[in-house]
């Protein structure tokens, strides 16, 4: 295949990682924005949106060719108003070449050679295509209305015009792309500027941060110390993340040689949980039960002997609001600030910064960690008073559970049947049920892999949490009870180390 020569003004189809190709032109980067190292890229601004970043050239197609293509695999709201404000931009470049021919056939010799002059695509100045649609007024050289995002920047974005978009922020999709570009020095306005309110029925306000990443992604850091206890599958990622953003972290584990690896990246090292909690301002701690929890704050060198006034602990693992309760009330009697901000997601999405972190309890902790959520998760939730956190993930993880069991159950009817496993996951993938957790967990499947993104025995002992909850409450849970019942069988057959698909395995022993 010939090899394609992109350029400034050219119109592409820029790929980012689980999103789908999304329309885009090639254009000048900010001058304070740095190149990131390693394979050449160039920045795309995308229609539609008021999003951009560096794509690596091999995701980049050029925008005709492919049109035909893309629009056929992609068919959301969003996408067909990104590809009519290309449509809408196109039909004005076209305008404004025709006119420009007009103009030059009354010009001099001069002129008619810079007529025959190949013209550039894209006029960096015109914005209106970025904005989802056409004005019906002419562009003006003031800046326009700054966008949320914009507001959030100091210096930077200064000559780089921003429009409002008409089409509603996806913060997923954002921030994911926000994500890909090295910081600026910029600061930050207050957290309580850019934190979205929503009022639930239970009467506990939900605040999700809103893409509170600065341009492109710049992260500035907080100048607290911050100090992470547990290094498995998900505190692995979230501290990787912490450093690369540029925070200052001191980690401990319980197996000192996981702790080599960050060492090296540029974190400092703790001896003891209480330690840690002494040097830093913010610790978190990310270890997996009630009972590990309870033991790294109140056993010998425990975090609980270095609280002293004004220091934040945040409690990231998923246990039962009870825990928390002592927890919380332990943290507090020594004049410590505490917060619980379990995660939703798996060591893949802990590895790329794209976490859900559900939060309560000190709302100035939650604010506190502003740059610290932003670096290790795509958004976050405050819900009021601590164990609503505990209560949320065990519910979430519950529904995961329960559904992961029903695919395991449906892949393995399939077979026994005499159905394709693999044509049944590909009408699922085609139906209402199509998700990334979906394909990714049955190909694993398919495959035979097994390897722990969410350990089995982890997803077991949520199952179990939350149907004690729903016990405390006289509360059904079925579903979850019976599923449950699935993954104790595949623990018995000694898959609690696997990831949670290996509960296929229940059924085929």
């Amino acid at each position: 295949m010939a090899t394609v020569h992109l350029r400034i003004g050219d119109l592409v189809w820029g790929k980012l990682g689980r999103y789908p190709p999304w329309p885009g032109k090639i254009v000048s980067p900010p001058k304070d924005l740095k190149k990131p190292r390693g394979k050449k890229c160039f920045f795309v601004k995308f229609f539609g949106t008021e999003d951009h970043a560096w794509i690596k050239v091999e995701q980049l197609k050029p925008y005709h060719p492919h049109k035909e293509e893309m629009i056929k695999i992609n068919k959301g709201k969003r996408f067909q108003q990104a590809v009519d404000a290309v449509e809408e931009y196109l039909k004005k470049a076209k305008g404004k070449e025709q006119a420009h021919g007009s103009d030059d056939k009354n010009k001099s010799e001069k002129g008619r050679k810079a007529a025959a002059k190949p013209m550039k695509i894209i006029e960096e100045d015109d914005e209106d295509a970025f904005k989802g649609g056409s004005s019906d007024k002419e562009q003006t050289d003031s800046d326009p209305e700054p966008s949320s995002v914009q507001r959030l920047v100091a210096g930077t974005v200064a000559g780089f015009k921003w429009e409002s978009s008409p089409v509603k922020d996806d913060p997923h999709f954002h921030h994911f792309l926000l994500s890909q570009s090295e910081k600026p020095a910029s600061s930050m306005e207050p957290i309580s500027k850019r934190l979205k309110i929503i009022e639930e029925d239970a009467g506990s306000t939900s605040i999700q941060a809103a893409d509170s990443t600065a341009l492109n992604g710049s992260i500035t850091p907080t100048d607290k110390r911050i100090g992470f206890l547990g290094l498995g599958l998900m505190g692995s990622g979230i501290v990787s993340n912490l450093l690369k953003m540029g925070h200052v972290v001191t980690v401990w584990n319980r197996t000192a040689e996981k702790c080599d690896l960050f060492i090296q990246e540029g974190a400092r090292l703790g001896r003891t949980p209480a330690e840690v909690v002494s040097m830093c301002d913010i610790t978190f701690s990310c270890v997996s039960d009630p009972k590990a929890a309870r033991d790294l704050v109140l056993g010998p060198s425990g975090v609980l002997q270095g609280i002293r006034p004004g220091k934040c602990y945040v409690e990231m693992s998923t246990v039962d609001p009870e825990t928390i309760t002592e927890l919380s009330q332990v943290i507090t009697s020594r004049g410590g600030r505490f917060l619980e901000a379990p995660v939703s997601g798996s060591q893949q999405l802990s590895n790329d910064g794209m976490l859900v972190i559900v939060a309560a309890g000190d709302r100035t902790v939650y604010e506190d960690c502003s740059s610290c959520f932003q670096a290790m998760g795509k958004t976050s939730f405050f819900l009021g008073e601590a164990g609503n956190a505990a209560r949320m993930m065990l519910i979430l993880n519950m529904v995961q559970g329960s559904f992961m069991a029903t695919i395991a159950e449906g892949l393995t009817l399939a077979q026994a049947t005499g159905q394709s496993q693999q044509t049944f996951l590909d009408i699922l993938c085609q139906g209402q049920m199509a998700s990334t957790f979906v394909d990714q967990k049955c190909q694993n499947i398919l495959q035979g892999n097994f390897k722990p993104d969410y350990y089995l025995k982890h997803i077991q002992k949520d199952l179990r949490l939350a149907i004690s909850m729903g016990d405390s409450v006289n509360h059904p849970t079925p579903m979850a009870a019976a599923a449950n019942e699935v993954y104790k069988r595949a623990k018995a057959l000694d898959q609690s180390d696997n990831d949670m698909s290996a509960v296929y395995r229940a059924y085929i022993h």
